[in-house]
């Protein structure tokens, strides 16, 4: 029993043995037969690789439109080159060196149209010269021109960023597949970024361009604000004006073009918070020559202090070339209000006071606060919803009397509300930036930045403020708003100019005219 016992014993131990001898040598065929996949590799992600083949993509048709991407196309007398670029905004930028530039927003898509005029063709401009009847005919040879340069552009970008994507795409991966997969890609964001253009495409932005540039050249090139409302056949015509003023600009047998307002416009230049900066007087002059301007308001903050000193730096408004209308700001006493009273062809408004200027009447109202005077706790809002009060009634009165007025004229916006229903327009300042509302009852309500670039305190910043102005345009007839240019200068030690043409939504081709404001329900101010 004890040697069976043992025997026993042996054998197990044997086997053991034998086992673990055996099991090195079976991992190791078996390490033979299965290649050895290293546990920490990193398996690539499908989103950077996604991400990574999408920069491929975007920097190659780029690329691409940079080298071949644009086009050489006469339009009309000038010869063009025609370039798609990308950008977040869209539109079309017309670029007419020396002079500036003319920004439309065309279309919607992340492309961009760059028109660069690169000289005037003699010849054909020439002939023009020799036979002016042709101009009526410009305008359909015009949208020819633009017609075939853009399906011609079309087709030799397509070609650009297929090849530019490709090429690079190749030269990142070195595989074929991955190079044509850019390629087509590529294709594809191009012909979605032209549908997206197709279907945004805005013909009449041509009715509300914004020039950057020389300011004496602003007038010419922007164009005149009553032939745009009144015409509807948008498109071909104000194309073909737009040409036909760049050949007059680019005739070097003469000067630049005069401006020729329509006589059917009461143009007036909206000027606020000058803050004694006395660079405003000649741009204000300026602008009067420029625009031809019948009637000048200022809705106040014209002084920093309002004292007696500063009333000498008034001294120049007789002499800017219009008739002056004013009221006062929250930084200009009574003692510069009576200075200014004295002048000659200046027209002070206070409490609702009334006046004819320029085939236009206006109506305003001094601000109730003079904050310079730390005696005097300041009224806040409700000084200037009481001021707001005091001109409704007045107008009330006016338009009871048989002589509505047709702009009223307020330094602070909070006043400017109380006013809603009973004027078609109000005009203030106060916020040193620019705003247009239409408010609840029908009244439009502009607000204009600083003519002064804040004055002094345009120091104060990173950057200086910009010099901000507008000339509105009237219909003589109605005496309603017909279209106004913001004109915004770079502010101290800068030179740069925008001038952007906007349009009343009621005076949009194909736009129903509004209704007169009617009176409010109430006499109070809401």
């Amino acid at each position: 029993m004890v040697r069976a016992r043992a025997a026993a014993t042996a054998l197990v131990r044997r086997t053991a043995d034998r086992t673990r001898r055996a099991l090195p040598a079976l991992g190791r065929r078996r390490a033979r037969r299965r290649p050895a996949v290293p546990e920490l590799a990193a398996r690539p992600n499908p989103y950077a690789r996604a991400l990574g083949l999408l920069c491929v993509v975007l920097l190659g048709a780029w690329l691409g439109l940079l080298v071949v991407g644009n086009v050489r196309v006469p339009v009309g007398p000038m010869n063009t080159t025609m370039t798609l670029r990308p950008s977040l905004t869209g539109g079309t930028k017309i670029n007419v060196s020396p002079l500036g530039a003319l920004e439309l927003r065309s279309h919607q898509a992340p492309l961009r149209l760059d028109v660069d005029v690169d000289q005037l063709d003699p010849d054909r401009a020439q002939a023009l010269v020799d036979h002016p009847e042709r101009l009526s005919g410009l305008q359909d040879e015009v949208a020819r021109d633009v017609e075939d340069g853009t399906i011609d552009l079309a087709v030799r970008s397509c070609i650009a960023v297929v090849v530019g994507a490709t090429a690079l795409g190749l030269g990142v991966y070195r595989r074929p597949r991955r190079a044509l997969a850019a390629g087509g890609l590529a294709l594809a964001l191009l012909a979605a970024s032209g549908a997206t253009a197709f279907a945004t495409w805005n013909p009449n932005s041509v009715l509300e361009p914004k020039y950057s540039g020389l300011l004496s050249s602003a007038p010419s090139l922007v164009g005149n604000a009553r032939n745009i409302v009144s015409e509807f056949d948008v498109y071909q015509k104000e194309l073909a004006r737009l040409v036909t003023n760049v050949t007059k600009l680019y005739d070097v047998t003469s000067t630049l073009p005069a401006y020729e307002p329509d006589p059917t416009t009461i143009r007036v230049l909206h000027v606020s918070d000058i803050h004694l900066n006395p660079a405003s007087w000649k741009i204000i002059a300026s602008l009067v020559k420029q625009y031809s301007i019948n009637v000048i308001v200022d809705s106040g903050d014209t002084m920093d202090h309002g004292t007696a000193a500063e009333n000498g730096f008034l001294d120049p408004v007789p002499d800017l070339g219009a008739p002056y209308v004013w009221v006062r700001g929250n930084h200009d006493s009574r003692l510069t209000q009576r200075y200014l009273e004295r002048m000659k062809n200046v027209h002070v408004l206070d409490d609702g006071r009334a006046v004819s200027v320029a085939g236009l009447r206006f109506a305003g109202i001094g601000d109730p606060q003079f904050t310079p005077d730390r005696a005097v706790a300041p009224g806040g809002d409700a000084a200037e919803d009481l001021a707001g009060a005091r001109l409704a009634s007045a107008l009330r009165d006016q338009s009871a009397a048989g002589t509505p007025a047709d702009v009223a004229i307020v330094h602070e916006p909070a006043a400017a509300r109380g006013t809603d229903g009973e004027v078609p327009l109000v005009l203030s300042g106060h916020l040193h930036h620019e705003e247009m509302e239409v408010m609840k009852y029908g009244t439009r309500l502009r607000v204009e930045g600083s003519t002064g670039g804040s004055g002094l305190r345009a120091v104060e910043g990173r950057y200086p403020d910009p010099i901000e102005a507008s000339v509105l345009y009237f219909d003589r007839d109605t005496r309603r708003l017909q279209a106004w240019d913001e004109i915004k200068l770079g502010g101290l030690g800068l030179t740069s100019a925008e001038v952007s043409r906007h349009l009343p939504k009621e005076n949009q081709p194909g736009a129903t005219p509004s209704p007169t404001p009617s009176p409010s329900p109430t006499g109070t101010a809401r």
